[in-house]
């Protein structure tokens, strides 16, 4: 090694110290490369889950990465005795100088270090919506939910969103908490239906169709109340009645599996309309405009003599 930035530094009459520490630098950046990779290929002979390798790779390189600072910080400024010094007026000038991608490093950290989602969750955050799918240490990746498409199904594009992101704009984990969501689907029938009748046919529909919880969902949604007094003390389906302004509003609200929504509500429309279609005495309500004539409605005036 001192024979090699001996020769350089007699061909190039840079100084003999300094080829020695970047020889050591690649030595060490090639080292860790090559140790990431083959750990990498003995998890990959292991290791089927792809969103397991994922979090592997992920791991290696962030393990990789900050092995590499620490060590190429330790060879170019003298075992730490200057670094202290040189990162805080490198920080101060990476602040005012590159405001937002410092930023982004700092919601990286945050994402990192407090978790407010992991990959696979749904989340919403400003006014995207999607399953995350990638993170890194200046943005992450969604795949896009909703957007055009009017349900909780996939749009086919990628949004990328800034770490910084996280900070500045509200957030909403899915899959956070409770491993279920709440599912209302509201039902519209005239005044003049039996909604007795169609209240005993959507309550069947609804035990049809609603979740059924296992002993292990149950008691995650138990520490999940323990830990953030998230209390459900109920969760069997639940039937509404509300009047409006053109007919009687029937809610059915239940637990619905997350990746599942769309489907659900496919399946319990169309049991209720095969259902209310056999019924005469339930009717939809929808819009509608009637006119009266004058005295419609009135009992006739008899004839004077």
């Amino acid at each position: 090694m001192h024979k090699i930035s001996y020769w350089l530094h007699a061909h190039t009459g840079i100084s003999q110290d300094f080829y020695s520490r970047l020889i050591f630098s690649l030595a060490t950046v090639s080292l860790l490369w090559l140790m990431s990779r083959l750990l990498m290929r003995l998890v990959g002979q292991r290791e089927t889950d792809l969103r397991k390798l994922y979090k592997w790779r992920k791991f290696t390189n962030y393990s990789a990465t900050g092995l590499g600072i620490l060590i190429l910080s330790y060879i170019w400024f003298d075992g730490f005795k200057s670094i202290a010094t040189f990162l805080g007026l490198l920080s101060a000038g990476l602040v005012l100088a590159l405001r937002e991608p410092v930023l982004n490093m700092a919601g990286w950290v945050y994402i990192i270090w407090k978790r407010p989602f992991h990959i696979g969750d749904r989340i919403q955050i400003g006014e995207h919506i999607g399953d995350v799918i990638d993170t890194g240490l200046f943005q992450f990746s969604l795949n896009e939910i909703q957007g055009w498409v009017n349900a909780d199904q996939a749009t086919g594009r990628v949004v990328s969103i800034p770490n910084l992101k996280v900070f500045t704009e509200p957030q909403a984990n899915y899959n956070y908490g409770f491993p279920f969501v709440w599912q209302e689907i509201p039902v519209h029938i005239t005044f003049e239906s039996n909604w007795q009748h169609a209240k005993s046919i959507l309550r069947e529909i609804m035990q049809r169709h609603a979740e059924q919880l296992t002993e292990a969902a149950r008691q995650q949604i138990k520490r999940q109340s323990q830990r953030h007094l998230i209390f459900y003390e109920d969760l069997q389906p639940r039937l509404y009645t509300t009047v409006r302004e053109n007919g009687i509003e029937l809610t059915m609200r239940y637990v619905c599996s997350l990746m599942r929504r769309r489907q659900s509500t496919h399946l319990i429309w169309e049991d209720v309309l095969t259902e209310f279609l056999k019924s005469k005495e339930i009717k939809f309500a929808y819009p509608t405009t009637r006119f009266y004539t004058s005295g419609e409605g009135q009992a006739p005036t008899p004839d004077r003599i």
